[in-house]
């Protein structure tokens, strides 16, 4: 049984811009919530927040599963908050088909950052939203940076379309990969390795450190046939172990590089704003669907729509277009 949230925004918002972290959960929770109160709520206090947000570095950070990114994103953490820096983890968890529930935990699968008073982890189940990205990962992250922290990471689930959902709320998109080379680099997604600001071939120690030198040098051929999203910026490769903290400083470094040059250009300001204008149109979107399956008449009409579809006795367009003219119809009064 719900019960109405007794929550003051003006408030909760001074409570988060002092660093509090229940606060900040209980902001985010509010945020991630589809209630409509709760909405209200949350953007009440992310409108109020505003003006806090948009100093951090923003991190997009994604590979397949195996490739070793909780130990790089703890490592990477733990480097950070060494030097000083707040660091925000929105680690978007799979969620399973199934139960709904999320599949990993990670916190467990980051326990010193977990631990670390500069560091925030917030897990945040994918649930259906399209690529696994969970949709109001956004406002999770606008919440963190007018917390104070600094340095946003977002991981994602490293399949599907993910990495270009994050890659358009993020400044910077890390690719991390394996020191396989050869047959994987064959299986990468060329549209994903477009996206990709800096490659890191991760887990280059030991016995590895011959196989992933000659992955990088086939990932930097890989790069050099793509154009550059930036006249600013040329992604590179770099090589580094997680497990034992080598090649961290370096990545750290390329950031701070490629952020300081997008910056200076311009650039940083103008992807920002036209992310704000895409997340817009998603916030649209997503409202339109709410629409559409809040109308009892639509539920009533679309499992017919559906079997003309199918059957050819209609055009996909047209039963779309009676659909929105219903919706549209129905707001009128």
């Amino acid at each position: 049984m719900s019960r109405r949230l007794d929550i003051d925004p003006v408030s909760l918002a001074a409570r988060i811009r002092a660093g509090e972290r229940p606060a900040l959960a209980r902001g985010i929770t509010l945020a991630e919530s589809t209630r409509a109160d709760h909405q209200a709520l949350a953007q009440e206090l992310i409108t109020l927040l505003l003006p806090d947000t948009g100093r951090a570095i923003r991190l997009g950070l994604s590979g397949a599963p195996g490739v070793g990114k909780s130990t790089f994103m703890e490592s990477f953490g733990r480097y950070l908050t060494g030097k000083g820096h707040k660091v925000a983890v929105l680690a978007i968890d799979p969620s399973s088909s199934l139960s709904g529930g999320s599949i990993l935990g990670d916190k467990t699968r980051m326990e010193l950052l977990a631990r670390d008073p500069n560091a925030f982890i917030r897990p945040s189940p994918a649930g259906r939203t399209l690529g696994g990205v969970a949709r109001r990962t956004r406002e999770a992250m606008l919440l963190t940076e007018a917390a104070g922290f600094d340095v946003v990471l977002i991981e994602t689930v490293g399949v599907g379309q993910s990495e270009t959902a994050v890659a358009d709320m993020v400044d910077m998109f890390v690719l991390l990969l394996s020191p396989g080379g050869g047959d994987e680099l064959q299986g990468i997604k060329r549209g994903i390795m477009e996206l990709a600001d800096l490659v890191v071939v991760n887990k280059a120690d030991g016995d590895l450190v011959p196989a992933a030198k000659r992955a990088a040098m086939e990932y930097k051929a890989a790069l050099h046939l793509m154009r550059p999203k930036s006249a600013h910026w040329r992604p590179d490769v770099l090589l580094a172990s997680a497990l034992n903290n080598i090649g961290i400083a370096e990545v750290w470094d390329a950031v701070t590089t490629h952020h300081e040059a997008l910056a200076a250009a311009g650039e940083i300001a103008s992807h920002r704003a036209a992310q704000a204008q895409a997340w817009m149109w998603t916030e649209i979107r997503e409202g339109l669907m709410t629409s559409l399956k809040g109308n009892a008449e639509a539920a009533r009409l679309i499992p017919k729509l559906e079997a003309q579809v199918k059957s050819g006795a209609t055009t996909p367009t047209l039963a779309a277009q009676r659909l929105l003219a219903l919706v549209f119809g129905s707001s009128k009064g």
